[in-house]
């Protein structure tokens, strides 16, 4: 009876395997010459090229995101309308794109592609139960994002102390079934 429950479990896995269920964006920017880290995420997220796969490997490679700049929250209504105008709209960005390309052991390759561009950025991940989480960096030069930069420093300049990086943690946490 046990090996027939466990060829049974052996099985529902290997049919039904793993399946991304939800998805969370989130960055950290940095800003004055301590470099202190401004949080944020985005509340609309919709998760691209999902399907079943028999391992967590498997299941990312190809997993994508579309994400719209308009819903960045990071937890201050005032800044995010400052993110929005002030950064995200001053090159009409309206969304931002990734795909996973690549999956090893605990790094992995997403292609963001911002202000029609598109680069690839290697990540660290780890998984946990149910959940994968995974963070890189980005260099706003790479996305020819320098003038978004220079708005959201323009707007905020006394407040960043005159100083906002061009560097950004990027992330996110993806749960699956």
């Amino acid at each position: 009876m046990k090996k027939s429950l466990i060829m049974f479990l052996m099985m529902s896995l290997a049919l039904f395997g793993y399946e991304p269920e939800s998805v969370e964006v989130g960055f950290t920017a940095f800003k004055t010459p301590a470099k202190v880290g401004v949080n944020g995420s985005f509340n609309t997220v919709e998760i691209t090229g999902k399907k079943s796969a028999g391992s967590v490997e498997e299941m990312l490679t190809g997993l994508g995101v579309t994400i719209e700049t308009k819903s960045v929250n990071s937890g201050h209504e005032g800044r995010d309308r400052l993110l929005v105008s002030d950064f995200f709209l001053v090159q009409f960005m309206h969304t931002i794109q990734a795909r996973i390309v690549t999956v090893k052991a605990d790094s992995l390759v997403v292609e963001i592609t911002m202000n029609n561009k598109t680069v690839s950025v290697p990540m660290v991940y780890k998984k946990e139960e149910n959940k994968v989480m995974a963070k890189g960096y980005i260099d706003l030069n790479d996305f020819n994002m320098l003038p978004s930069l220079k708005g959201i420093n323009t707007a905020c300049y006394d407040l960043h102390e005159g100083k906002t990086w061009q560097d950004v943690e990027v992330g996110f946490l993806l749960r699956f079934q």
